[in-house]
């Protein structure tokens, strides 16, 4: 909406200005900082993979037992593409601005058109499995996963992929971008986000998802959200 923002992600850097498009994946590593000191602004929807993947079940081919065998994955970064804009702007409207028990109708037409157009122009079909990522790192990826609040050392997660300590930050790195400290900080900021969403106060959002209180959840919420945890409250409810 303002300014310009710079990253980086697991597709290569981005660099975006006002009235592009920036795109992220379930899951995607990602930073972010202002292009200069002018700052920037920008409105923003995030969708739950499980959303997404109840997406690709009516677009894409099913597999046995009804599951998509492939997923949905954005191609791009970073797009501009006026269209887009457009369609984004209404489901933004219909979704947050406008919000309300009489408007499903609307937020569920603008949401499908807007899904309509990036799967016709910026989406490729991808395995549901994670793409780059070793069998052992999944095991080590998914113990963090099942509990980001979990206080896990260095050792017990190379035992859990069956590898030196060494070997558990070089690979695990090279796979997700990001060393296994800091892709649990993502993953507890998720985690905070959700508990947040469900009405839980912000003093014990900060100890379930495991961060030491809650001025720590706020640094690591601004650093990978752009907004504070009690903002985020109040623009949700």
């Amino acid at each position: 909406m303002r300014g310009g923002h710079r990253s980086a992600s697991g597709r290569g850097v981005v660099e975006a200005r006002m009235n592009d498009a920036i795109m992220v994946n379930p899951g995607e590593v990602h930073d972010g900082s202002p292009l200069d000191e002018r700052g920037r602004a920008w409105r923003m929807l995030y969708f739950e993979p499980t959303f997404l993947r109840d997406v690709a079940r009516e677009l894409v081919a099913q597999g046995p037992g009804g599951e998509p065998r492939q997923m949905i994955e954005l191609t791009q970064p970073v797009v501009h593409d006026p269209v887009l804009k457009a369609l984004f702007e209404r489901l933004f409207m219909a979704s947050v601005t406008l919000a309300g028990p009489g408007d499903a109708l609307a937020r569920e037409t603008a949401l499908l058109q807007m899904l309509g157009h990036l799967g016709r122009r910026h989406t490729a079909l991808t395995c549901a499995s994670p793409r780059g990522v070793a069998g052992p790192i999944t095991r080590a990826k998914a113990r963090i996963d099942d509990d980001p609040a979990a206080q896990l050392t260095l050792a017990e997660l190379a035992a859990e992929a069956a590898m030196s300590r060494f070997q558990l930050l070089r690979s695990f790195a090279q796979a997700l971008g990001l060393p296994p400290h800091a892709y649990r900080m993502q993953r507890r900021v998720v985690l905070a986000r959700q508990l947040i969403a469900r009405g839980t106060a912000l003093a014990e959002t900060a100890v379930a998802a495991g961060f030491a209180d809650q001025s720590h959840m706020t640094r690591a919420f601004v650093r990978l959200l752009g907004v504070t945890p009690a903002n985020y409250a109040t623009a949700i409810r």
